[in-house]
């Protein structure tokens, strides 16, 4: 059970990391946080925090500087926003399609509810 609370952990940070990245909390080139600041400020294991910063430097949305630290890669606001729409398109588009259908909800009605949603908030 904790194996799964750690992956849930790691990949909430991630999140987080590319949200405040997105946000413009740490700009591109900037550094981020280090494993241990992060790791006492979101009371996570080191080796959690670590596995959330490798992810994003495979991705190359983080860079390391031997000796200094990470830091945020030029264009990651671009690679995080492209990865992200396929996502939100994958996990809420498809499934609102599809459940439009299901109740008899239209093309345009549904483009109408979508409009009075962005409206709202």
């Amino acid at each position: 059970m904790a194996q799964n609370n750690d992956q849930l952990a790691y990949i909430k940070l991630k999140e987080w990391l590319e949200d405040e990245i997105l946000a413009g909390s740490f700009p591109e080139n900037t550094q981020i946080p280090s494993v241990a600041e992060l790791s006492v400020s979101f009371k996570l294991n080191h080796i959690t925090v670590l596995k959330s910063v490798n992810l994003l430097v495979d991705a190359e949305i983080l860079f390391k500087k031997r000796g200094v630290g990470m830091f945020v890669a030029e264009g990651a606001v671009s690679k995080i926003r492209t990865e992200r729409q396929g996502e939100f398109y994958s996990k809420y588009i498809v499934s609102m399609v599809s459940e439009a259908k299901k109740l008899g909800i239209s093309a345009d009605e549904l483009l109408k509810m979508t409009e009075r949603g962005y409206e709202n908030e």
